[in-house]
């Protein structure tokens, strides 16, 4: 089946502050056939490998801090955008966004690139998904880091997530930029841009509106029963270590639905906590990255 989607045109893109990685493309993903998918992959092919994915409204651009932390420990670091975001095709079809359409995108992805010896790195609708894949991928994940997320198993969420939810519905045209300046200050005008570089107008942010109305907050939703499997697995059967950082400051996703995920995952050490750290915990990230890999050794 042939899914129209946009591409936004590679000029948007340039100049992008503290970006010298070279984008990476995959348009015969196996599922997916005809889109185009975009990531990053940079350090050695071998050894560990750092899998790094994004939320609503970013891409990968949002782990620019973190990088540099994982590939000085030689690592290798790969950052996906998910379709809909960042340099990533984008469906135009609200109904093409669903959550087995991207979860089972990146588990295509991980496969294609035969990604081994895996930390997955997880934030916001990066975690929602992400926190599913280790149970069908326990060979190749081995360890976790989890910021600012949680698994969506088809409970309320709380009246903060249903003013955000209800506040992109009423503006289709949500101006990107100005949300992460307002939830990130110390963005500089450049940066801010490259937020919302991946969306010229209007028909491309079908994928912004969606993964709001998509988070499993009842109990019919799409993907409730997958991530109750993933809260099992993580709770009894996870054998990999794990770290997790916490901004306190984020009012949806903050302290107390960080701390019942951390109840989840099994011996989960005690949480890093930054007191000034916002729901885009990678924007304060390097020395999240440096606390995890010297808690790792």
């Amino acid at each position: 089946m042939t899914i129209d989607a946009l591409r936004t045109p590679d000029t948007c893109f340039a100049d992008l502050p503290d970006w010298p990685y070279a984008p990476r493309y995959l348009d015969d993903l196996a599922g997916y056939e005809g889109l185009r998918i975009h990531y990053i992959d940079e350090g050695p092919p071998e050894g560990r490998t750092f899998l790094c994915l994004h939320g609503e409204p970013t891409w990968a651009y949002l782990y620019r801090r973190m990088i540099p932390v994982f590939l000085g420990s030689g690592a290798r670091v790969v950052c996906p955008d998910m379709l809909g975001f960042g340099r990533s095709d984008k469906p135009v079809e609200d109904a093409t966004y669903g959550f087995h359409f991207h979860r089972n995108m990146l588990l295509a992805l991980v496969e294609r690139l035969d990604l081994t010896r895996i930390t997955l790195v997880v934030q916001d609708w990066g975690g929602l998904l992400g926190l599913t894949l280790p149970m069908d991928l326990p060979d190749r994940i081995d360890r976790l880091l989890a910021m600012n997320t949680t698994l969506a198993t088809g409970n309320p969420a709380g009246q903060g997530f249903e003013d955000w939810r209800a506040y992109v519905a009423a503006n289709p045209d949500l101006d990107v930029g100005k949300l992460m300046s307002r939830a990130c200050p110390h963005l500089t005008p450049g940066e801010v841009a490259a937020y919302a570089a991946p969306f010229p107008d209007q028909s491309y942010k079908a994928g912004v509106r969606r993964f709001p109305q998509m988070v499993m907050t009842e109990p019919g939703m799409e993907g409730v029963e997958t991530s109750k499997r993933a809260a099992h697995f993580l709770a009894n059967n996870w054998q990999g270590e794990s770290f997790m950082a916490i901004g306190l400051a984020d009012p949806v996703l903050g302290g107390p639905a960080m701390r019942h995920l951390h109840g989840l995952i099994r011996n989960c050490p005690a949480p890093l906590e930054i007191p000034d750290g916002g729901h885009f915990l990678q924007e304060w990230g390097a020395p999240v990255a440096e606390a995890a890999l010297t808690q790792w050794g």
